[in-house]
């Protein structure tokens, strides 16, 4: 007998259920990760998350072995390598006269369209041959169809959906419900299942440079739990005790960073829920909470992805489908992408984007409308370039990220949102420390002034703006005016 445990993004070994579930069964344990892309050209892993995933997987290759257990890679249609996997192993159980075979395959489950529909007929198929078959949650806070509202209906509002789903994880909390599993003291690994050289995946960039593209990330980050771990760390000391407000200056360190971590289930979303629980003192508590509310965010979009599969191209709210998107030029895109719009906050963040590989939360709102109000881009070029550059490139989250700061998602209000990146650069970057890190163009400008270095007659080597903030509101609002979705009334249509 063995077990399979298929690795997805679940890559740890701590609060793993479905590792827990094969190593339960007393049997030889094959840890299986594939490599398994998307049959079209949409959403393929993008060059930045490969990066990630490559060092991901070798650090729980890493761990593994020492708890006595081969990571086996494979790369293809994922029910095909099961079955070849279970077939070579079996074949090698015969082989040695152990009579031993591939009984039960333990993953945990994944909400994107193509993943649901790969992992129903994968469980069908191996249901019909006999095996056991067993998903488990864990890459959520609450799975997508579980908080409806009285109507039975899917949230389309984040508020009153947070609301419910922070109840329901309370609840489940005080029962003892969340309690994160610990990893396997040990692990017996199965023999006779071939593997392929993590190389063979070729997920690390290719550019012919002197450094890779990526050389800069790992300054920032370190794949892996044992990464994840520190990084919480860090959080704990130097950010926790102010989130809740701290969390929109991208001049200090304010957020968690713990996205990419998040995205490819180095740390569990519930390990997090019960961190945060546990800062439960009258200083850390609203912060904690606040933090998990950001987790819920997560939750929202996946949920919004799961029962809307078509968002990932189309607008969520269908009205928008007549809105009247700009003709894209290519150099004023290239230049939004590489950070030479002129607007020192908007290019800040485009440059931290491309030399680490992340962007403060805050920035992203503002390089999106930008793309989306200002040059009047359709969003999708947006998503695509952030899923190609971003290190927690995640489907749900791009593509509810994009979609609301277009204005064509879920929530109402920011249809007419129109941020002013002046402003917000005085606001959460009023020393301009953020803009001279990643703009050094600018490093001798002081704080008053960074934000509009054009009022100073230009600076040298640094572009003059690509176009004029004000005109573009007023022609963004007009576009929304002629979809005849935006209020009549200027004052509704105001700026940020």
């Amino acid at each position: 007998m063995a077990a399979i445990v298929w690795f997805r993004r679940d890559l740890r070994v701590s609060d793993h259920a479905a590792l827990q579930a094969a190593v339960a069964t007393g049997e030889p344990v094959i840890a299986l990760y594939i490599f398994d892309q998307p049959r079209g050209q949409n959403w393929r892993i993008g060059a930045a998350s490969g990066a990630w995933l490559n060092r991901s997987l070798a650090a729980l290759a890493k761990q593994l072995s020492a708890l006595g257990c081969e990571l086996i890679i494979r790369s293809g249609r994922a029910a095909r390598v099961i079955a070849s996997v279970c077939g070579e192993y079996d074949a090698a159980a015969t082989n040695q006269s152990s009579g031993e075979r591939v009984t039960a395959v333990f993953w945990h489950r994944l909400y994107e369209p193509d993943a649901v529909a790969r992992d129903t007929a994968i469980k069908a198929q191996l249901q019909a041959n006999g095996l056991h078959a067993e998903s488990f949650a864990g890459h959520m806070l609450n799975e997508p169809w579980t908080i409806k509202t009285q109507q039975r209906e899917v949230y389309r509002v984040f508020t009153p959906y947070w609301r419910n789903a922070w109840n329901s994880l309370l609840l489940e909390h005080h029962a003892g419900l969340r309690v994160p599993l610990a990893a396997p003291a040990a692990i017996r690994g199965a023999t006779g299942v071939s593997t392929l050289a993590l190389a063979a995946l070729k997920l690390t960039p290719t550019r012919p440079q002197n450094r890779p593209w990526d050389h800069a990330f790992w300054h920032e980050f370190c794949p892996g739990e044992v990464g994840a771990q520190a990084c919480i760390s860090q959080f704990q000391d130097d950010a926790l005790h102010h989130y809740q407000t701290g969390r929109d200056r991208p001049d200090r360190r304010g957020t968690s960073k713990l996205g990419p971590h998040l995205h490819f289930g180095e740390v569990s979303v519930n390990q997090l829920l019960a961190l945060a629980i546990h800062e439960s003192s009258a200083k850390l508590k609203p912060h904690a909470e606040f933090f998990v509310r950001e987790l819920g965010w997560r939750d929202f979009s996946h949920q919004l992805l799961f029962h809307f599969p078509q968002i990932d191209r189309k607008n969520l709210n269908k009205k928008f489908d007549a809105l009247p998107w700009a003709e894209v030029s290519a150099p004023m895109l290239k230049a939004w992408q590489r950070g030479r719009t002129g607007i020192p906050i908007i290019d800040a963040g485009m440059r931290e984007l491309w030399q680490t590989g992340w962007m403060h939360n805050r920035v992203r709102m503002l390089v999106a409308s930008f793309l989306c109000k200002n040059l009047r881009y359709h969003w999708e070029h947006g998503a695509r370039w952030f899923w190609n550059t971003l290190l927690d490139a995640d489907l749900a989250n791009n593509t509810q990220g994009w979609q609301w700061s277009a204005g064509t998602g879920a929530d109402a209000a920011p249809y007419f949102r129109i941020f002013n990146p002046v402003t917000q650069g005085e606001k959460f970057d009023p020393n301009g420390d953020y803009v001279r890190r990643f703009v050094p163009e600018l490093k001798h400008l002081s704080g008053a002034s960074i934000h509009q270095p054009w009022k100073l007659g230009g600076v040298s080597g640094y572009p003059k703006p690509i176009l004029d903030l004000a005109q573009t509101r007023v022609d963004a609002l007009a576009a929304f005016a002629k979809t005849k979705l935006a209020a009549t009334a200027d004052g509704e249509l105001g700026s940020d």
